[in-house]
């Protein structure tokens, strides 16, 4: 369940706190002395100052999870137009997903990282291409300029005309590497 941790958690400090009431108002007007106020409020503190602490770690794990999924959520938005519509400028992105380019730089970086994106980057330009991981190993060409390229490294295929950086899957560069 998305975000059941923030909602686990803000319940749990929500019924610590009706407890603690509940055990000080039942200490308050049972008449015992001023030691047994004392004594039955600092019980009330001991049990529930742990839950408290549970509930709150609960709901910031919750939120941490939140910004996760967002991310995430980002991230495949940003596949999805690169696959759909084959070219994407950086640019778009910001606009798209209302972040700073930094942001979006770094999310692309990501995907790259995590080897879901297969597809040339140009930065200079700003763009992004979608590009068949297959043809591009198979033919050695720049989906940006046509100019002959060769593996520059683990996933990596730079063009030395344009300067394009080209990221293959894993799988991708293990069978151009296994051709050569």
């Amino acid at each position: 369940m998305r975000g059941g941790g923030k909602t686990v958690g803000l319940a749990m400090m929500g019924i610590t706190v009706v407890l603690f009431a509940g055990w000080s108002a039942a200490v308050a007007v049972s008449g015992t002395t001023t030691g047994g106020l004392v004594l039955g409020l600092f019980l009330a503190l001991v049990v529930c100052a742990p839950l408290l602490g549970i509930g709150y770690y609960l709901w910031r794990k919750g939120q941490q999870e939140e910004g996760e999924f967002a991310q995430v959520a980002q991230e495949r938005k940003i596949l999805n137009m690169v696959l759909t519509q084959g070219q994407v400028s950086v640019q778009e992105l910001i606009v798209e997903l209302q972040q700073p380019r930094e942001s979006v730089e770094e999310m692309i970086r990501s995907l790259v990282g995590k080897q879901l994106f297969s597809g040339a980057i140009d930065w200079e330009k700003g763009m992004l291409y979608s590009v068949d991981s297959q043809k591009l190993t198979d033919g050695r060409s720049c989906p940006n300029c046509g100019g002959q390229v060769e593996l520059a490294g683990k996933g990596l295929v730079q063009c030395p005309w344009c300067g394009s950086e080209v990221f293959l899957t894993q799988r991708a560069a293990t069978r151009s590497a296994d051709s050569t």
